[in-house]
């Protein structure tokens, strides 16, 4: 069965000038990523920091989550889910009900009783594991992770999922059974993060930065250099030091290793990741039981990766001010289908040819089903709707124009990424995009 694109529910804007983009409330900042995913009909405006989240979103996120899956489980990570509801007596007890301040979402239940809705679980996944009472060092070290939905009260929620109130977050808590291996597992997760962002083909920047309310000692950031960034970082040109403007004392504008000029450059944090030590565990009482048999509190660490937030700034930062450009692993739809225009002399043959070879792709490469989507909006001049396709950023889009009547049949293909178009026969589509990639 074919995938129409006037059966998707993806309704956009693609019209909308550079003004709220549909989002309605004047006066508010946009940024590229918010005004592309109003009009591209990927999210869709609630309330203040919360969207609805469209279908082809929903499907770049399910991706995006599965290379997130990869990477964890290959460091040994263990997916597991925590409530969003978490008890106050559990942030009483570590200090955050009242350092988190107005930031956190709080309600009681009908028996009086208080909670929050988590923007992060330190207190809770510690209380899990402090509940196994019997924990041997032979089971260190473990490596929990959730993707769940998390909650912050923004005071001033902004650029659409780069800071919202209600988003998405994969987040990682490692216990180990000392501070060697603890710093060990802290350089193994920052070393999968790496290859998530390289797979993605993003240009990241790893930076030194502050633990603020999660606490621990080491903390570091990955950050996406964009000028729509919140954060301010100085990097050493040749490489040697990177850091959050908020982690300098004073004017610091060398380099420590080398003596070269710091340049600074504002970016958007996609991934944070803190080494804790005790903070938690001794609160908790989390403890396992050494080779001597005697219980000892476990080292933790914690990762967070922002899945709504990668995705907004990966848009902000490989797209051009009209058009999406999505990491290719992750779009949403690997591939538009363009047949000729109603009424057009190619009509009949073009639509026909174009049907064979998506069935034959879908055919020869099976991966790439859910990932065609046929453009039958013949109403419309083949210009019109690849102008649609740049706009919404599929990778390859695949049209039936004037060689299609040639024997044999020529079709045009865009490699919107490389930026080229090709003039290919069916079995070089077939060849071209059986390199493409899809998790």
């Amino acid at each position: 069965k074919r995938l129409l694109l006037s059966q998707l529910f993806q309704p956009h804007n693609l019209q909308a000038g550079g003004e709220a983009g549909g989002d309605g409330r004047a006066g508010e900042p946009t940024c590229r990523s918010q005004r592309l995913m109003l009009q591209g009909g990927l999210i869709h405006p609630s309330s203040p920091g919360c969207y609805y989240y469209m279908p082809p979103t929903v499907r770049a996120m399910e991706k995006l989550i599965k290379v997130m899956d990869e990477e964890m489980q290959a460091v040994g990570g263990q997916k597991l889910n925590v409530p969003s509801l978490s008890s106050a007596e559990l942030w009483h007890a570590s200090g955050r009900w009242d350092q988190m301040g107005p930031e956190l979402f709080r309600l009681a239940d009908r028996h009086g009783k208080d909670y929050c809705l988590g923007p992060t679980h330190e207190e809770a996944v510690t209380e899990l594991v402090a509940a196994q009472s019997n924990l041997s060092y032979k089971q260190l070290p473990l490596r929990l992770y959730q993707v769940t939905r998390k909650f912050r009260d923004e005071p001033k929620p902004r650029f659409g999922l780069l800071r919202s109130r209600e988003f998405y977050m994969k987040d990682m808590y490692t216990f180990d059974a000392s501070k060697e291996a603890a710093r060990q597992t802290y350089d193994l997760v920052c070393d999968a993060y790496r290859s998530l962002f390289d797979r993605l083909g993003l240009p990241f920047v790893k930076v030194r930065a502050a633990t603020g309310s999660i606490g621990g000692t080491v903390s570091h950031e990955f950050q996406l250099p964009a000028n729509v960034g919140e954060d301010r970082l100085v990097v050493c040109p040749e490489g040697h030091f990177a850091a959050n403007v908020e982690m300098l004392n004073g004017e610091q504008m060398s380099c420590p290793t080398c003596g070269e000029k710091l340049t600074q450059t504002r970016g958007i944090e996609v991934g944070h990741t803190f080494y804790l030590g005790t903070k938690y565990s001794s609160v908790s009482n989390a403890v396992f039981y050494s080779p001597d048999n005697k219980p000892q509190l476990v080292e933790m660490g914690c990762y967070g990766l922002g899945i709504t937030r990668i995705l907004a700034a990966s848009i902000e930062v490989l797209s051009t001010e009209d058009s999406i450009r999505w990491p290719s692993l992750i779009a949403p739809y690997q591939l538009c289908f363009i047949p000729p225009k109603r009424g057009s002399k190619e009509e009949e043959e073009g639509a026909a040819l174009l049907e064979r070879v998506y069935d034959n792709l879908v055919e020869a490469l099976p991966h790439l089903t859910g990932d065609s989507v046929l453009d039958d909006r013949t109403q419309l001049t083949i210009g019109k709707r690849l102008k649609d396709a740049n706009k919404l950023g599929y990778p390859y889009v695949v049209i039936a124009g004037k060689r299609v009547c040639e024997d044999p049949p020529v079709f045009e293909v865009w490699n919107q990424n490389a930026g080229e178009v090709l003039f290919l026969t069916k079995e070089g589509v077939i060849e071209l995009l059986s390199k493409v990639q899809v998790p």
